[in-house]
Parts: C-alpha cells; structure tokens; sequence
C-alpha cells in the first residue's frame, strides 16, 4: 500500500512539474535575495531536549529555469533548551543542552504551479556554543508559496551527527528581491 501511494505521488508529481506554467518568483539567469525569518518546532527525541527553535536565515536563488532555480542558504538557528534533570549516587543537579546552529545548504526550488513549489536543500549544520566545533549533516524537503516579494515554505529538516539524528518542522517566512 506504502508503494502505491508513494507511486501515485509521484505521478501526480510529475504532471504538475511537466505542465507548462510559468514561475511568478523566478527568471532564468537572475539571482534573487531573500531574508526569511524561521519558527522551528522539534519532533522526536530532538523535543525532549528542547522546546522550540528560531532562525535567521538569508537564501540566494539562481534561476535555472523559470520553474527551477538553485538555491544557497545560510543564517542561524537557535534552539530554547528544555531544564534537564541528571542523577548521581548523592546529588540531583539539573542543566541545558544548549543549540546554536550555523546552517549552510545547496538545494533547489523546482515551481509546481505559478506561485507552489517543491524544494530540497542539503549541507552541514556548525554548532557555534558550548565551545563549537561539531558539525551535522543537514537535509530537508519543503513545500511553499512564493510570489515576487514573499516566500512562505514549510519544511522536515533533519539534523544528523555524532551518534544521533534529530528532526524538526520549520516555517521560514521570507521577503526576496531581485538582484
């Protein structure tokens, strides 16, 4: 059944994208510029340790195509850690599991209708607190709405590394301009 439904999305995905609208948002050969703003909500184990997240992110676009363009993004997210509770033979102590993240990412944003899209992004995440230096594999799939001025997306995005994989929902809210 999984295999079927998963067929038949993709079909439909295919009829969408091969349909010949034209993109309001992008230009083949123009670079646009947008500043988004992120809610992010952790799910999975990601959520016992922390409540929510925010984030910064600015995102350079090339268009491909006028349906497709490539896209850059980077910014910061910053994770509010949830109180924690730890137990030794004689103490209970309580800490916070703190989360700056620096994203940088290559995806692409491919226009299903005039103003819907479909995008992927994939890169690596640098923690800049409790001293930095780790690093994460990022990856995430979005849906969104876009015209010339806003990008609204909704987005999975997938935190992985040292030994764990978390996950989050994200809505970026973005004003763009051209270049």
């Amino acid at each position: 059944m999984k295999t079927f439904i998963f067929a038949a999305a993709l079909a439909v995905l295919a009829v969408c994208v091969s349909t010949q609208t034209k993109a309001q948002s992008i230009e083949k050969g123009k670079l646009r510029f947008g500043i988004g703003a992120d809610a992010l909500l952790p799910v999975g184990n990601f959520s016992h340790s922390t409540n929510f997240g925010l984030g910064v992110t600015p995102r350079l676009q090339y268009g491909l195509s006028n349906k497709v363009a490539l896209t850059f993004t980077s910014g910061i997210y910053h994770f509010f850690p949830k109180n924690m509770y730890a137990q030794t033979q004689t103490q209970l102590y309580a800490y916070k599991w703190d989360l700056d993240l620096i994203p940088v990412k290559v995806g692409f944003k491919a226009f299903v209708s005039s103003h819907i899209y479909i995008g992927g992004e994939a890169g690596m995440g640098f923690q800049v607190d409790n001293g930095g230096g780790d690093s994460e594999y990022l990856y995430s799939g979005t849906v969104g709405y876009a015209n010339k001025k806003w990008d609204f997306g909704i987005r999975y995005e997938n935190i992985s590394g040292n030994g764990y994989r978390n996950g989050m929902i994200g809505l970026r809210v973005a004003y763009g301009f051209g270049l």
